[in-house]
């Protein structure tokens, strides 16, 4: 019996998975397993979500052959976090990296182990995991080399000269859509339109055509690779889409509004998911790596935060979680700021402890020419048009609750924390919220120094 030791909050559990490797040994052949990831990408910008601006055709095909969830969210809203949730199957102040640059514990269980297990050969392309952090998750083999071209090359190569029997568990991760974007772009900025939260000024539309036409590109490779997929790997093969977080414009990266954490997820699978399906049921990217252990014929380790939805996968109408929890740490000396949320079907609350705190990105604090330089418009603006100065002060400054109703304002644009009539609702989910942070050994660490909202000369636009 395979014995593997992992430790959660302080408990040493071991986790066996002598009978998940039998239960996988029964099937005649598990199914091959290929993750494709993007980078920053919203939800909201892909026409399947309701985007008008471009059409993305690879995308569309394969929600057409297999599942689409309307209402999956990532853990944390910034690469390493997300990624390590994604990884472990943990929340992160379970798995250790709650701040954006940081990895998780060497003791925690990491996916690609457990999938080895089963008898899987696990293969990385990419930005899969985090950085440096690749080697630390075991996959059998691993390219860091992000950008499409590099990926496009070795996946390929990878593929066409593979001749490991195994079941193959591909992860390819792409830098599409982050920073920086391209200088050209087919994207008509005059004729899109604009999240609703943006200050719409020339510089704006200009970046965000630039970072549409990296979802263009991405849209592409994934026809490519599903291609590469259809030649190279068996028939019986699940194929799941999705990125880490949200584009990385004000009120998206970094932040807990739904343009933040709410992510594309499509799963298919030629026979096992009724193609062209749509789902309502609310999921996390903790919930991914149970679902793959599933997947692949195992045993769901019982200690982790993620819930395998498996059965989702057979029966769209099935409900998966009633709460979704977000967390935000903070991204090392641009973001020293922290965030906690809770959603429900309808409300979504946001408790940001340290509302004395300002809040700032690389997009204002470096104001990069290749993505936030239309911050300087909105600056400017700000001097003297009372609505630009309202969008500039909500950036940088949160109040310590905000509730939204989702139902009726699903943009997020008004806080109903201070309605009375609501106040038995703000109550009860910071309770809720509060009561899982504590089973996380959440303590709302402060990383680093952070600079105060009082203070705005502390965080004027630095150079590049």
């Amino acid at each position: 019996m395979s014995k593997i030791t992992n430790c959660l909050t302080g408990l040493a559990i071991t986790v066996f998975f002598g009978a998940a490797i039998a239960t996988a040994k029964e099937v005649e052949r598990q199914p091959d397993i290929v993750v494709y990831l993007a980078d920053d990408l919203s939800a909201s910008d892909l026409a399947l979500y309701g985007g008008t601006n471009i059409e993305t055709p690879a995308i569309d095909q394969l929600a057409q052959e297999g599942m689409t969830f309307d209402r999956a969210f990532v853990a944390s809203p910034s690469c390493a976090p997300s990624r390590a949730a994604l990884l472990t199957g943990l929340m992160p102040a379970r798995n250790g990296a709650e701040e954006n640059h940081t990895y998780p514990r060497e003791d925690v269980l990491k996916l690609p182990v457990v999938l080895n297990e089963l008898g899987y050969q696990t293969v990385a392309f990419g930005k899969v995991a985090h950085l440096r952090s690749a080697p630390d998750y075991q996959f059998d083999t691993h390219d860091r080399a992000q950008d499409i071209p590099a990926v496009r090359k070795n996946v390929r190569a990878f593929l066409e000269n593979r001749n490991d029997p195994r079941p193959l568990a591909l992860f390819v991760g792409v830098s599409n859509p982050h920073v920086p974007w391209p200088s050209e772009s087919t994207v008509d900025p005059q004729s899109m339109t604009l999240p609703v939260k943006l200050l719409d000024t020339p510089q704006t539309r200009v970046q965000r055509s630039r970072y549409l036409q990296e979802v263009k590109d991405l849209d592409a490779y994934l026809g490519e690779l599903r291609q590469l997929a259809d030649k190279h790997l068996s028939e019986d093969r699940l194929f799941l889409f999705s990125s880490d977080h949200g584009a990385q414009f004000p009120f998206g990266k970094w932040t807990l509004y739904d343009e933040g954490i709410r992510i594309p997820l499509i799963v298919s699978r030629e026979g096992m998911i009724e193609a062209g399906s749509r789902t309502d049921a609310m999921v996390s990217w903790v919930d991914i790596l149970p679902t793959l252990i599933e997947v692949g014929g195992g045993e769901v380790p019982q200690e982790i935060d993620g819930k395998s939805f498996a059965g989702v996968l057979q029966d769209p109408a099935k409900r998966h979680r009633e709460r979704i929890f977000t967390t935000h740490s903070g991204d090392k000396m641009m973001n020293v700021y922290l965030s906690r949320s809770i959603r429900t079907d309808q409300y979504k609350l946001i408790w940001n402890p340290h509302p004395e705190f300002a809040f700032t990105t690389h997009i204002d604090l470096l104001l990069r020419a290749t993505s936030g330089d239309y911050f300087k418009e909105w600056t400017e603006a700000a001097k003297s048009d009372p609505h630009a100065a309202d969008v500039v002060a909500s950036h940088h400054g949160r109040p310590e609750f905000e509730l939204f109703d989702l139902t009726g304002d699903p943009n997020e644009t008004k806080n109903l924390a201070d309605d009375p009539e609501l106040a038995s609702v703000r109550s009860r989910l910071l309770a809720e919220l509060k009561d899982w942070m504590r089973t996380q050994g959440d303590e709302l660490t402060v990383f680093h120094k952070p600079l105060m909202l009082n203070a705005p000369e502390t965080w004027v636009p630095r150079k590049p």
